[in-house]
């Protein structure tokens, strides 16, 4: 009989990878070893520098297949002074792991990829279990999820459903998933006026009070009030930068930031072309000229509850005896580019100390975390 895939072990080999965006660190190379031992087809689909992993078992168009999304890489640790145990060292103190990358996520790509491996050793579906696994969803993640997607595009090879392993748990593990995630985008603002002397600045065009007039504008607007789903949009101006460094000189330039979240009111081209307007309106009023560049990372989207929800949410109270909470809230993940390739739900830890110093976890939650995992493959293939 084979030894069943220990996911805390698992998790520790992949904390000892120092895999901080975009270096891969040996994590890759490692779940590739171990899935092609078990059975599973793995292809490499690395582009621009990114490690990325594709490995399914089975054939694919024989039935249905179920896949699972994560990433290996891991945000920088920082001041290394600051922690208490190395941070690649995966120690295990009272029952804790600690380490960069221990709640994201790689214990969550060891948990399912342990519950996958142990599932088709023991109960060899009608179908098949996809793992793709990227080394860029901490970075720009340009060449990481999307890279696997399109490769899949390319080569006709599909998912039907699929769980990202993010942690998703404010409190307890099996509190709360995702059933989507708001969209997020970025404008960035330069006005332009004239430089000139602050005691005659009827010589100069100063372009603070067209800034502050356009930031109010934008930060008093309500989006919205909400949805059926998700709380209401925001917008947040991050940054307002003007570099002067003399207080008798009226500045020629300033720039402004904002941070909008959205949700499934709007797109990011009706966002973008309302700032355009807002920004175009207070050029004319003030007479500066007011510039704008947009980044999009990602569009709102919801996957409605029916078949998936309610098969992660059973499997969660069966394991945990808790029922998960439906939820939209938090950042971005790697779920906004899956969701074009078919249903997508997020299940995972308790985050609380993901990105902080001493990142850890229980080790008895990564254990919960495979047994949920390998509760979903058994229902899905009933």
């Amino acid at each position: 009989m084979t030894t069943p895939v220990d996911p805390v072990q698992l998790t520790a080999d992949l904390i000892r990878c120092p895999s901080v965006t975009p270096v891969e660190g040996g994590a890759i190379v490692l779940l590739q070893d171990l899935l092609t031992g078990a059975g599973f087809v793995c292809t490499r689909v690395d582009r621009g520098g990114v490690a990325n992993l594709f490995a399914r078992w089975g054939q694919g168009r024989n039935g249905r297949t179920f896949g699972f999304n994560g990433h290996t890489d891991v945000v920088p640790v920082g001041d290394t002074a600051a922690w208490s145990v190395d941070p690649f060292g995966a120690e295990i103190r009272d029952g804790v792991l600690y380490g960069r990358g221990a709640t994201d996520m790689k214990s969550g790509v060891a948990a399912f990829a342990a519950a996958a491996i142990d599932f088709v050793r023991e109960t060899p579906p009608d179908g098949s279990v996809v793992l793709a696994i990227t080394g860029d969803e901490e970075g720009l993640a340009t060449d990481g999820t999307v890279a696997l997607l399109d490769w899949m595009k390319a080569n006709n090879e599909t998912i039907d459903h699929c769980l990202v392993g993010e942690p998703t748990c404010p409190e307890h593990i099996g509190d709360m998933m995702k059933i989507g995630r708001r969209g997020s985008m970025t404008a960035h603002f330069t006005v332009s006026g004239k430089q000139g002397h602050s005691a005659y600045p009827h010589r100069a065009l100063n372009p603070l009070p067209a800034m502050v007039r356009l930031m109010d504008r934008l930060a008093s607007h309500v989006l919205d009030e909400g949805t059926q789903h998700f709380d209401a949009s925001t917008l947040a101006i991050t940054t307002i930068d003007t570099g002067n460094p003399a207080n008798n000189v009226i500045p020629a330039q300033c720039r402004g930031t904002v941070n909008i979240r959205f949700n499934d009111n709007h797109t990011s081209a009706g966002l973008i072309d309302w700032l355009q307007v807002e920004a175009d309106n207070v050029a004319t009023e003030t007479g500066a000229k007011i510039g704008m560049r947009c980044q999009v990372s990602g569009e709102s989207f919801l996957t409605s509850p029916g078949e998936l929800s309610d098969l992660v949410a059973k499997s969660v109270t069966q394991e945990t005896g808790r029922t998960p909470e439906l939820s939209t809230s938090g950042g971005t993940s790697d779920a906004r580019f899956i969701k074009d390739h078919c249903p997508v739900v997020e299940f995972g830890l308790v985050g609380k100390t993901m990105h902080q110093v001493d990142e850890c976890v229980p080790v008895e939650q990564i254990h919960q975390l495979k047994a949920i995992y390998s509760c979903i493959l058994k229902g899905y293939f009933a």
